[in-house]
């Protein structure tokens, strides 16, 4: 387990979430991820083993194709589980939408696994952290915070499993019950928007930018600051 994963949020740090489903992956699993902090979290935290295959937003900048190539994925391989990773966003403007396709047809297929994890943290994160890094500008909260919505019950409410994660020690029994549902899943997972995203390695600019938005009075900033710390990036 990597260390970073484990790192003191509120209430969920991201990273975690990715880094409790890597070791139990099921063979011959296809997973997608939608753009933005999931597709981060996604090529940092999972190592697949052969036979497993993964899929990224095309040029990772296409928002919300994360539930829609995991029902894709269900529709090609019906006996092969699938798991999507999503944020809270893209959920909001399509992935809800693309679950009435997946409550409809699942019945028909041979293997039901089918999760979508949410990443819930009421924020645009991936936007937020761009604009940190590269305009030098703090959080606009105007544009980048997101209702709230409960994934959780509306997947209920479509006769699907939802799964509500708002505590770290609530990661695993949710994948454990996710993973072997008799019907597809969302897990809706109340995470951390502080917690940075950035690569281990930056540039200078993109540090300068970085610093110069958080002292522009960023609301997020005491915190963000905090984690930069733990992860020794500042």
């Amino acid at each position: 387990m990597d260390k970073r994963a484990r790192q003191k949020a509120d209430p969920i740090n991201p990273e975690l979430l990715f880094w409790e489903l890597s070791p139990r992956l099921p063979d011959n699993v296809i997973v997608s991820a939608d753009s933005g902090t999931s597709a981060n979290w996604f090529a940092r935290a999972l190592r697949f083993r052969r036979g497993m295959q993964a899929s990224l937003s095309g040029t990772l900048a296409t928002m919300c194709p994360g539930v829609p190539y995991t029902a894709a994925a269900k529709f090609a391989h019906p006996d092969r589980p699938a798991i999507g990773f999503v944020g809270d966003g893209a959920m909001q403007m399509l992935g809800i939408n693309a679950l009435i396709t997946i409550a409809k047809y699942w019945r028909l297929w041979s293997n039901p696994t089918c999760i979508i994890a949410v990443l819930n943290n009421g924020d645009l994160n991936q936007v937020t952290w761009e604009l940190h890094a590269m305009a030098g500008t703090p959080k606009v909260k105007e544009t980048q915070d997101v209702p709230h919505f409960s994934f959780a019950t509306y997947a209920d409410s479509l006769g699907l499993k939802g799964i509500r994660v708002e505590t770290p020690d609530q990661i695993v029994p949710a994948w454990e019950e996710a993973l072997s549902a008799d019907r597809p899943v969302v897990i809706d997972a109340v995470v951390d928007p502080t917690m940075p995203t950035l690569p281990p390695h930056i540039k200078a600019s993109q540090a300068r930018s970085y610093m110069k938005a958080l002292m522009k009075g960023d609301p997020d900033a005491r915190a963000i600051l905090w984690h930069s710390v733990e992860r020794g990036l500042a």
